[in-house]
């Protein structure tokens, strides 16, 4: 990666920043089902591997467009808890993609202040990986800049239900009256507890669904699906996604100021 170190965004007259965007209307977490690497590669005579690969590539590029356009946090769905029924060498060379990545790319995303979070259920995951995982966190942890979640063996579901596990834990060891358990009770033992809820989630590949990602933290997220493979996703392609985000009319729930006139 070669990005700038401050998380600017080039500003031109009356709060509009790169290509006309918004600057008060700019979302502060965007997460991403990166979706597509294998029919990419497929269509061009390629590997699915090579696909992957390719995607990494497309990781690199939106975590400094997100730097640039100075985003709060980016979520990215890498590795699906329901994605160990793919083929074991699959499996084996998104293990050995996603170690490269670290490896190389830790350095300079510390540089650039990049927090790293990690969320999902890392039990299952191969030692090596799960050190490499936790040297990561660790190493970023008091950076201030972009909050990088990565999304790895991660499902909705189960993240509910460990959440659900720690709070009944806590319940029995009389920590907790029941009667408190709120939505900030249950938010707080998220993977992503302390962490803004996106404001915006993107899938590429056309598919038109959440596949099991933040069930609970999409709530009132603006989801905005895109035809194009992952491999091909430009820092263009998220000022775009960003610019339809904000055409939309968040009401959460309450009325739009015309009707509440």
């Amino acid at each position: 990666m070669s990005v700038s170190s401050e998380r600017v965004v080039e500003t031109v007259d009356h709060g509009r920043g790169e290509q006309g965007l918004d600057l008060a209307r700019m979302p502060r977490h965007v997460a991403i089902i990166m979706d597509g690497n294998g029919r990419w590669a497929t269509a061009r005579g390629l590997t699915r591997t090579e696909g992957h690969r390719e995607g990494v590539h497309a990781v690199r590029r939106t975590v400094k467009a997100a730097l640039e356009l100075g985003l709060e946090a980016l979520t990215i769905f890498s590795f699906s808890s329901e994605n160990w029924s793919r083929p074991a060498q699959e499996i084996a060379d998104l293990f050995g993609l996603l170690r490269l990545f670290i490896k190389r790319d830790l350095a300079d995303l510390n540089k650039n202040n990049v927090r790293i979070h990690i969320v999902g259920d890392q039990e299952r995951v191969p030692e090596d990986i799960r050190a490499l995982l936790v040297h990561a966190e660790r190493e970023t942890r008091a950076n201030t800049g972009l909050d990088l979640v990565v999304a790895f063996n991660y499902g909705g579901r189960d993240e509910l239900v460990r959440a659900t596990r720690a709070i009944a834990r806590d319940v029995k060891a009389g920590l907790i009256d029941p009667e408190t358990i709120d939505e900030k009770v249950l938010s707080d033992r998220l993977d992503t507890g302390g962490l803004p809820e996106p404001d915006l989630l993107i899938r590429t590949s056309g598919e038109q669904r959440l596949s099991n990602f933040l069930l609970w933290q999409l709530a009132y997220a603006e989801f905005i699906f895109l035809d194009c493979y992952w491999p091909d996703f430009e820092k263009d392609t998220l000022i775009s996604a960003i610019k339809q985000f904000q055409k939309r009319d968040r009401r959460f729930g309450g009325l739009s100021e015309p009707e509440d006139q």
